[in-house]
């Protein structure tokens, strides 16, 4: 089996940083593709971005590009999600995920087979 572990998440104000990790364990040989989701309360759970196993592609949602970067270091299992000039409507509860999968087309959250608790986001305005 394959755990994912989110943490970083807090309070902000708009404009300000956050970096979340996700650390991996388990039989981390078994997944691929890694990935970012968040959910707001409310809403479905949304793609934020994704990155290839070993970090040579990523992809994101069109809301965070060029605020958000997503990056891997696979000597540690460890998973990031740099988050810059926030907004008050990236709050939600972010969500760590692998996949088995390695194409990064596929966005979908029924994609993606191993999933962490979450942790909280929340930007102050």
């Amino acid at each position: 089996q394959v755990q994912v572990v989110e943490s970083g998440g807090g309070l902000v104000q708009a404009g300000g940083s956050l970096r979340l990790s996700c650390a991996a364990s388990g039989r981390t040989f078994s997944f691929n593709a890694m990935g970012w989701f968040r959910q707001a309360p409310g809403q479905e759970r949304d793609f934020v971005a994704a990155i290839s196993r070993i970090g040579d592609k990523t992809k994101y949602a069109d809301s965070v590009k060029g605020r958000f970067t997503i990056s891997r270091d696979n000597a540690k299992n460890t998973m990031y999600l740099q988050m810059n000039s926030l907004k008050p409507e990236d709050t939600a509860v972010y969500y760590c995920a692998a996949r088995k999968g390695v194409s990064l087309a596929e966005t979908a959250a029924t994609y993606f087979d191993y999933w962490g608790q979450g942790t909280q986001v929340t930007v102050s305005s």
